[in-house]
């Protein structure tokens, strides 16, 4: 169990080194690239947040949710089968910026 976490938090290390998420501030562009990166999910699930909610479809609603952090967290750790993201990383940051952005397009 123990080798498992620390590959789930290896390989979520990695797949957040291919897009700019050690970035220094949140950004739109890096959520959206994190919404289509399965390495928010555990190593052997290819699924992403697109997977389900192509390009955000159905989603223009949920950035004004008082939750949005906790709703994020129940998909990266139910349907990607990954860890839960702390809400004041860049990382987590970042998606809600993404998502909330859906709404005003």
């Amino acid at each position: 169990m123990k080798k498992t976490i620390s590959f789930l938090v290896a390989s979520f290390a990695i797949a957040l080194m291919s897009v700019p998420a050690f970035a220094e501030e949140a950004s739109v562009e890096l959520g959206e690239k994190l919404f289509n990166n399965p390495g928010l999910g555990a190593s052997q699930n290819a699924i992403n947040c697109n997977t389900c909610h192509p390009n955000g479809e159905g989603m223009e609603n949920a950035g004004g949710k008082a939750n949005l952090v906790a709703t994020i967290n129940r998909c990266i750790v139910g349907p990607l089968k990954g860890e839960a993201l702390n809400e004041e990383t860049v990382a987590m940051q970042s998606l809600k910026m993404y998502i909330q952005s859906l709404g005003k397009k």
